[in-house]
């Protein structure tokens, strides 16, 4: 009801507009009249005719013109006259006569507001010569009167006769509608001239608030393209009449002209964009849309060219825009007409007194038509009733819109009440084995998880049996007597365990209990709190005897052979997923048990890889401390001294010995065990350097990070905490991270690396030539050096496409800014080789083998 009222009113509201807009035209048409509209006996008491003198050169004075003889000038068949786009310089000439036996005033008016240039000379019979100097490329005051059109007043006594010249010159169109008033008269007629041009633009005005209202009502972008569509139409009409000038920036023509020539590109792209979503021309016209489309991106263009193209040029793009966007929209109507959309119907009727209005317009400004009332307001009447048209169109949508939701939103919720209804009736079927009629693994996950959650503190034991001769029995029997059989062993094994002490149980729709669920087609699960199944074992035991015992089935006496299994809460495991597959793993065990139950046991557990196991050794190592770091020195090739350390980590396990980094820190990574061993090597080394400082050493320390650290929000954190409780200065860290690692997530690796050197630490590429990184990227690094991978570096004395690929590097590097680290140095040869080829420092076994804090403090000291 509220829609169809919305809707109502928004038609009354057009309804009285139009009402008005009759009304004023009607008094608008019916207005006083310039003298030269008079019938020839109407004229007796003053002369109009002009004539005119086209000055293509543009050289003629006012001296010069006054002199001009008379076979030069010409005289038009009509006053209003139009020249369409002239680079001329134009005079007017004119000669009045007052035969009245009184004193007269009268208005001179050349009635086009964009003339870029114009001036009036008015001389008395006495040889006085009065000028007045007005234009649209000039300030608006002083004028004679305050109106946009180019008008000056003069004054006749009786019997008294002046010569009127006026110089014209424009960029744009050359229109010159010419009229002779007496002031009383052209006051009368201005005053409800602007009443038909202030109700125009107030309706206007009304359509682009109603449609804004609607759009952030309801965010549909269509309204939002109309109101602009509109709001562009109002400021093309606005400066075109030289409101804007006259009422808002008097001082400021240039920007009077910049808007009028700015309004066209955008009352084009809101046009064109609301064509499209009105139309919908994406879903029934593709060739259309591609042409709307096209148009699109040209009013963009336009919108630029617009303001910094000279006047002429931009105006005529705009021209060519506004015939080609005529062109199309006139045809996209009705092609969605033909389309049978109800939209093409109203875009169609709306755009014929538009197009009409436009053709004609623009005859004018051409000078292919002649200046009157209908070619002056063609494009004004044909936008109202486009207007018009469209608002119609737009509210007959809405309503249209309102209802289809509302049918449709009823339409949604039946639907929504018989899925709902459906769905609790399958929602056990599809939970539950059909066969058996027993709750699946999804449903006892579910239910365990719950209890898990619900009662945190104690504990349960998950139990899992499986019948391990199921396919045995299929070969033989058939699927049909699997089937019976599997019916059987699942009631007896619910109905006997709902008995047992200790079971939790789950009430299902029907008001019985489960108890067992079926977890796979020979599978069955039961959840047993832990205290009561100890306390009752023997019972659980008996009943697994029971199910051990041959069954009869078609006179057969089958044995099932069933394993059973248990995990407990919370010690093997946390949630149900986990439970159960540790009670599967204890399963394959039980026949090894006396009492044929399976307990798990994480020793036996031959799916619990060792390097799990080694990652929880390696986390409660690093917990005490145990792992330690070796140096490796870092030797400045220019004068041969130690400018840095290379920290490296070593472990020994207290069972497997010594434990490569090559094998655990892999490990790590992919357990996330590695955030931990960074930390731990970070403030080992800091602490170590802090050390090193008392005996002298003053270089730098590098530590390895991996990818998996340097998107860690802790990172850059936990480095300030080490630096400042070790009083380190950041300038003296070197992290060095491989490029294939500074590319896992380059995007946020690079925000990460900025964050870091925001603290003064330096970074370093690790094993560069060793990956396939991106140098475009690598160049947005934030890093001080780059260490050469040492493939590059083992054959480089013996092989001449080693040291052209090393020399390139360096060179690169260098050229980026980077500092260059050779590793892996073996002899003197490639030390001499490396120093050669511009390397900054090396490191590697010729120099120093990596050495344990006591040992490198001595090496350091001995140099």
């Amino acid at each position: 009801m509220y829609k169809y009222q919305y809707g109502h009113n928004n038609l009354s509201i057009l309804n009285w507009l139009i009402a008005v807009f009759i009304l004023l035209f009607t008094s608008y048409s019916s207005a006083s009249l310039p003298i030269n509209s008079f019938n020839e006996t109407s004229l007796s008491y003053a002369s109009v005719k002009f004539e005119y003198f086209e000055d293509i050169n543009r050289e003629y004075s006012f001296e010069s013109i006054v002199k001009l003889s008379d076979e030069y000038w010409i005289k038009p068949d009509k006053p209003n006259t139009s020249f369409g786009l002239s680079d001329s310089q134009l005079w007017l000439r004119l000669n009045i006569h007052n035969l009245k036996a009184k004193t007269e005033t009268f208005v001179f008016e050349i009635a086009y507001p964009l003339l870029d240039d114009v001036t009036f000379y008015s001389v008395k019979q006495d040889g006085t010569v009065r000028i007045l100097d007005i234009g649209d490329s000039k300030p608006f005051y002083p004028r004679d009167i305050d109106h946009p059109n180019m008008l000056m007043r003069f004054q006749l006594q009786a019997d008294e006769s002046v010569e009127l010249f006026a110089k014209l010159k424009t960029k744009g169109s050359m229109i010159l509608p010419v009229r002779v008033w007496q002031e009383h008269e052209f006051f009368e007629f201005a005053a409800k001239e602007e009443k038909f041009h202030f109700f125009y633009y107030g309706s206007l005005s009304i359509i682009i608030l109603i449609n804004l209202a609607i759009f952030f009502t309801l965010h549909e972008k269509l309204y939002l393209y109309y109101s602009l569509a509109t709001t562009g139409y109002l400021l093309f009409f606005i400066t075109a009449r030289s409101y804007g000038q006259q009422l808002l920036f008097a001082d400021s023509p240039a920007l009077n002209s910049q808007l009028f020539l700015s309004s066209m590109p955008i009352l084009a792209l809101f046009s064109l964009l609301f064509a499209r979503e009105f139309l919908q021309t994406k879903q029934h016209s593709r060739v259309m849309d591609t042409a709307i489309r096209g148009m699109i991106y040209f009013e963009y263009f336009n919108m630029v060219a617009a303001v910094v193209l000279d006047y002429n040029t931009a105006v005529r793009i705009s021209a060519i825009s506004a015939i080609v966007l005529f062109i199309i929209l006139f045809f996209a109507g009705p092609i969605t007409w033909l389309a049978k959309r109800r939209a093409g119907i109203f875009f169609t009727i709306a755009w014929v007194p538009l197009t009409i209005g436009f053709v004609v317009t623009s005859g004018r400004s051409l000078g292919i038509f002649q200046n009157n009332f209908f070619t002056e307001y063609a494009m004004q009447i044909g936008s109202g009733l486009e207007a018009f048209i469209l608002t119609l169109a737009l509210a007959d949508r809405l309503y249209r819109e309102r209802e289809e939701k509302t049918l449709a939103q009823i339409s949604n919720i039946q639907k929504e009440q018989q899925r709902l209804e459906i769905q609790n009736q399958l929602s056990e079927a599809i939970m539950r084995d059909p066969t058996t009629n027993l709750a699946n693994r999804n449903r006892f996950e579910w239910f365990v998880n719950n209890i898990l959650n619900e009662q945190k503190n104690e504990r349960f034991v998950i139990c899992v049996a499986r019948v391990t001769r199921f396919n045995e029995i299929t070969r033989t029997l058939g699927l049909s007597s699997v089937e019976r059989i599997l019916k059987a062993i699942a009631d007896y094994m619910n109905n006997a365990i709902r008995r047992m002490p200790g079971v939790i149980t789950t009430q299902i729709s029907q008001g019985s209990h489960d108890a067992t669920f079926q977890l796979t087609g020979d599978t069955f699960g039961v959840l047993i709190k832990q205290s009561t199944f100890e306390e009752n074992i023997e019972q659980y035991y008996t009943f697994v005897k029971k199910l051990s015992l041959p069954i009869e089935i078609d006179s057969l006496s089958i044995d099932l052979e069933p394993l059973v299994g248990c995990a407990i809460y919370p010690e093997h495991g946390l949630d149900a997923a986990q439970l159960i597959r540790n009670a599967l793993v204890a399963m394959e065990s039980s026949h090894h048990a006396t009492d044929q139950i399976g307990y798990y046991d994480n020793a036996l557990d031959i799916y619990n890889e060792s390097r799990l196991t080694l990652m929880s050794d390696l986390r409660e190592a690093l917990k005490n401390d145990e792992p330690e770091l070796h140096y490796q020195p870092k030797l400045n090739l220019e004068d041969d001294t130690i400018v840095g350390l290379e920290a490296l980590i070593r472990w020994h396990h207290p069972k497997q010995g010594f434990v490569s980094p090559a094998y655990f820190v892999p490990l790590a990574e992919q357990t996330g065990v590695i955030k931990e061993l960074t930390f731990w090597a970070i403030g080992r080394a800091a602490r170590d350097l802090q050390s090193l400082r008392s005996i002298g050493y003053n270089g730098n320390m590098s530590i390895n990070i991996s990818a998996k650290d340097l998107l860690s929000e802790q990172l850059k954190e936990q480095i300030e905490v080490i630096l400042d409780k070790y009083q380190v200065v950041p300038s003296k860290i070197f992290l060095e991270l491989t490029e294939t690692a500074a590319m896992d997530d380059p995007e946020a690796g690079l925000i990460a690396l900025n964050q870091l050197t925001s603290l003064g630490l330096n970074i370093s590429i690790d094993d560069f030539g060793a990956g396939y990184s991106s140098l475009s990227y690598l160049k947005q690094l934030p890093a001080a050096g780059i260490k050469l991978d040492r493939s590059l570096i083992m054959d480089i004395t013996h092989n001449e496409s080693s040291r052209i690929i090393v020399k390139a590097s360096v060179d690169m590097a260098h050229g980026l800014g980077y500092k260059v680290v050779a590793e892996g140095v073996e002899n003197m040869e490639t030390y001499q080789l490396m120093k050669t080829l511009g390397c900054d420092e090396l490191q590697g076994f010729w120099l120093c083998k990596p050495m344990p804090l006591p040992d490198i403090s001595d090496w350091l000291s001995s140099r």
